[in-house]
């Protein structure tokens, strides 16, 4: 008779870990169920046809915001400037209109200096050797410092009522700016896992090193990495003006922990290599719907900025010990 081999118990993280593997969203679909049900328990205005349309139109923002950070983390690397672009974006684009410029040149001329903001960024980060949390620290502070300067820390209004409809429009119900947001997510989606330059964005996150060696071309793929997210932090800027109907010099402020927090809750590692576009944007309506929620439930909104600190460290947290497990 053979011996028996004593089985050897699997820890609770390692089942976790294969569930995960098998249904890679399902805990963040359950998660959005679930809240989606208790708010609704506890407010008999969560689920009404204003309250969803408000919904839809506050994840739309941070889920642009998001893709742009996603690549980012992807690759290894952090963007602290999304918040300050954001900004200085929302200045840039109403003071052209305000002075005259057509609607789409003052949108297409806010994004190409955003774009070489980025460019900026990712040149401190690969030629300049300065870690991106200090690269995009800097920048945040001098982008913000750009929207102070620019606005003379005032709000701009007369706005060109064409531009502020927009964010006021649909599409069959669904507000355009959400519209906006899943287009962005699709192409998002078919640059990350279609295109070299997105396998490119996984293999400098799994080990620079390799990926230089293996014929990467680093400088242009980083470049590359922080011109995109700039850009998408400046088309959610361009989008929350359209919304707010007006530029403000402090829009965007804490943003970048938005953005941050829907990635690494959507299962982006802040080591590298890991993490979706779909997963990000689930990540952002949890975000969305957690504001939503507060508001209405009366929570103070300081206690939001709390949640969020907790979400990060949590999900690092069971990130970090899946890992080791």
């Amino acid at each position: 008779m053979g011996v028996t081999q004593p089985r050897t118990k699997q820890s609770p993280w390692k089942k976790i870990r294969e569930i995960q593997n098998r249904f890679p969203l399902s805990t963040l679909f359950l998660v959005i169920i679930a809240l989606w049900v208790i708010l609704a328990i506890l407010s008999p205005y969560f689920f009404t046809y204003h309250n969803m349309f408000n919904l839809a139109r506050q994840t739309a923002v941070t889920a642009i915001l998001s893709v742009g950070m996603t690549f980012v983390i992807i690759s290894g690397g952090i963007d602290l400037s999304v918040g300050s672009i954001v900004g200085v974006s929302s200045v840039l684009v109403s003071l052209l209109m305000v002075n005259g410029w057509p609607i789409s040149l003052a949108i297409l001329v806010t994004l190409l200096i955003s774009c070489l903001l980025g460019l900026i960024t990712g040149v401190a980060i690969y030629d300049a050797k300065v870690p991106p949390f200090i690269a995009t620290l800097g920048m945040m502070s001098a982008a913000r410092g750009v929207a102070l300067m620019l606005s003379q820390g005032r709000t701009i209004t007369n706005i060109p009522r064409p531009f502020t409809q927009f964010a006021q429009s649909t599409v069959l119900g669904v507000p355009s700016l959400f519209i906006v947001s899943v287009v962005v997510a699709i192409v998002g989606i078919f640059i990350l896992n279609r295109t070299q330059f997105g396998r490119n964005v996984y293999a400098i996150g799994s080990s620079k090193e390799v990926a230089r060696l293996s014929g990467i071309n680093m400088r242009l793929n980083t470049y590359g990495i922080y011109v995109l997210s700039a850009a998408l932090s400046s088309l959610a800027g361009i989008l929350m003006t359209s919304r707010l109907a007006s530029g403000i010099p402090t829009s965007g402020q804490g943003d970048e922990m938005d953005a941050i927090a829907s990635v690494v809750i959507g299962g982006a590692s802040l080591a590298g290599a890991e993490g979706s576009i779909l997963g990000t944007m689930i990540g952002a309506l949890i975000m969305a719907t957690l504001r939503n929620g507060f508001n209405l439930l009366g929570i103070d909104p300081f206690w939001m900025r709390i949640a969020i600190g907790i979400l990060i460290v949590l999900a690092v947290f069971v990130d970090q010990f899946r890992k080791n497990d």
